[in-house]
């Protein structure tokens, strides 16, 4: 499943990363403390947070993250949106929790 496939099954709204819409989906990972996430997501994994500022698209880039998620309509600072089109980054946001998100990520990767 590519980001394109979930942003468009799961209704989300694209900030920016356009252009990399076709990177494949192959997992998951729920954190918004950094260092966790840089020490146990993985690559391919669509990142669900919370958190907004800059310092996420340094650790999606650095742990190869198909894209992040912002839950509860949260929406990237400016200076979040302008580093993660420099990287290439998908950021796409939902009005839904992190528990409902991920349950709908979970159900389309293992119907």
């Amino acid at each position: 499943m590519d980001v394109a496939f979930l942003a468009e099954k799961l209704n989300l709204t694209i900030q920016c990363g356009t252009e990399n819409l076709n990177r494949e989906v192959s997992g998951g990972y729920v954190g918004d403390l950094l260092s966790n996430v840089m020490a146990s997501s993985t690559n391919g994994d669509a990142w669900i947070t919370c958190q907004t500022h800059q310092n996420i698209v340094a650790v999606s880039v650095l742990k190869e993250h198909a894209c992040i998620i912002l839950i509860q309509g949260r929406q990237p600072e400016e200076d979040t949106v302008e580093r993660a089109s420099r990287e290439g980054i998908p950021i796409l946001v939902t009005e839904l929790s992190g528990f409902e998100i991920v349950g709908r990520i979970y159900k389309l990767m293992h119907p």
